[in-house]
């Protein structure tokens, strides 16, 4: 009988421990995919992809079963190799291993399709994404995801610090948070149903039990659109949370998150900042526009037409970025009190004027990247602005019994992950800033 203690006995070293000190001029083994062979007149670089990084074997042609071993080897195999580890300035990580042992554990039935193994892929986003389970092999690929990770970990690590619980709710419903025509429909069992476009109804119930909620999950759009902005599914990092004294806390909070999720970038990924040649910008503080005065703002200083007065045009966006860039200094500003009539039902009407709601956006390098607001928190008054919209409640009644039986003063927001990573890294397309994209031509792989 045997019995697991949880504690795994590592035979195999990883990159951060090879780099430690404490095993230089010792054997050791290390594992790895072969990301790249240079053979050279007497000696082979066997450069391996591991977890953390690309390390550096040596390997002596003179030694003739180590010869004959290279010759069994392609790029896209993983080996285990062992050998004494020695300390080379000009190796990517100051220690190489010279090996003198090699164990082929899986050995590639083709050759790849892409080259990988260059510091930059010169081949088309077409092919990258054709290609997607090869392609992010490449370093500089896999480091925009890690990129991400940081972003996701700094979400969950700052929410938590302000009392915040994650919570995970259903991405299949029979009806929508945001309505419109752009939904996925489906039969469920027989019965119509939908693919959530937020997660925002379940949220707002959420805040009743637990005051401060958030989640990170997929959203899905129907929008028959073929843009370099747009995805038909992407990960919005959602949160909602109650007794607010008004829409300026859940800015606030984001404003937080940012702040704290760049220094997390800077201290725990500067190793994939450096291989993305990223610099992350200081944040102290985001300046707030309202949406007419962004509108003016952009017309009169860069001579644009105002076309949409209910709305805010990709360009327009791109204007008032640039405007926040030249004026405050930031990549970032947050547009105040959107219409009412381009805002959800449940959007909170300002006391002043009901034609614009307590809601915002948050531009970033002239995109946006997050909607929020103070949603209705009254029972009643949720119910006329239904009515005022010519909107039915059916399918909504769980959403309004929340409400019925008291709900505190709340707001939040969702921010699309792949676009904030997308800008970030300063890509051109949010699907280079998304691993298995999903949009109007793309379902596999």
């Amino acid at each position: 009988m045997e019995f697991m203690t949880g504690t795994l006995e590592k035979k195999t070293l990883e990159i951060i421990e090879l780099t430690s000190g404490e095993f230089l001029n010792s054997n050791v083994s290390v594992n790895g995919a072969v990301h790249n062979i240079r053979d050279m007149s007497d000696i082979a670089f066997l450069i391996l992809r591991k977890r953390d990084g690309i390390f550096q074997c040596v390997l002596n042609k003179t030694d003739e079963k180590l010869r004959d071993a290279l010759r069994e080897i392609s790029e896209g195999a993983t080996v285990l190799v062992s050998g004494k580890l020695i300390e080379n300035e000009k190796a990517v990580n100051g220690v190489e291993l010279h090996i003198s042992e090699i164990e082929v554990l899986s050995e590639p039935t083709d050759t790849m399709p892409i080259k990988i193994s260059k510091f930059k892929m010169k081949t088309s986003l077409n092919a990258k994404l054709d290609y997607r389970p090869i392609s992010l092999r490449n370093i500089r690929e896999r480091a925009k995801f890690k990129i991400q990770e940081g972003i996701v970990r700094g979400f969950r690590d700052y929410l938590h610090s302000q009392g915040f619980t994650e919570v995970h709710t259903p991405k299949l419903g029979a009806k929508s948070a945001e309505g419109g025509a752009n939904l996925f429909r489906l039969e469920y069992f027989h019965k119509p149903a939908i693919l959530q476009q937020s997660p925002q109804f379940y949220k707002q119930m959420m805040v009743g039990v637990f005051d401060r909620v958030f989640e990170v999950g997929p959203v899905f759009r129907a929008e028959k659109h073929n843009t370099k902005r747009h995805l038909n599914e992407y990960t919005s990092l959602d949160f909602e949370m109650g007794y607010i004294d008004s829409f300026y806390d859940i800015m606030e909070m984001e404003t937080g998150f940012i702040k704290y999720t760049f220094d997390l970038l800077k201290k725990e990924y500067a190793k994939e900042l450096k291989i993305l040649e990223l610099e992350i910008p200081e944040v102290d503080k985001i300046p707030t526009m309202s949406f007419n005065d962004a509108k003016k703002a952009a017309s009169e200083k860069y001579g644009h037409e105002i076309k949409n007065p209910y709305d805010l045009e990709p360009e327009e966006e791109q204007l008032i970025g640039k405007y926040a860039k030249e004026e405050f200094g930031s990549d970032f500003v947050f547009i105040t009190h959107y219409p009412s009539k381009k805002r959800p039902f449940y959007a909170m009407d300002d006391d002043d004027d009901k034609r614009f709601t307590k809601s915002f956006d948050l531009l970033y390098k002239g995109l946006e990247i997050t909607t929020g607001g103070q949603r209705i928190h009254d029972y009643e008054e949720l119910m006329n602005k239904l009515q005022k919209r010519g909107m039915s409640d059916e399918g909504m009644e769980d959403y309004l019994s929340a409400f019925k039986c008291g709900m505190p003063p709340h707001g939040g927001l969702g921010i699309g992950l792949e676009r904030f990573t997308m800008q970030l890294l300063d890509e051109e397309n949010v699907r280079e800033a998304t691993l298995f994209p999903r949009d109007l031509s793309r379902l596999v792989p």
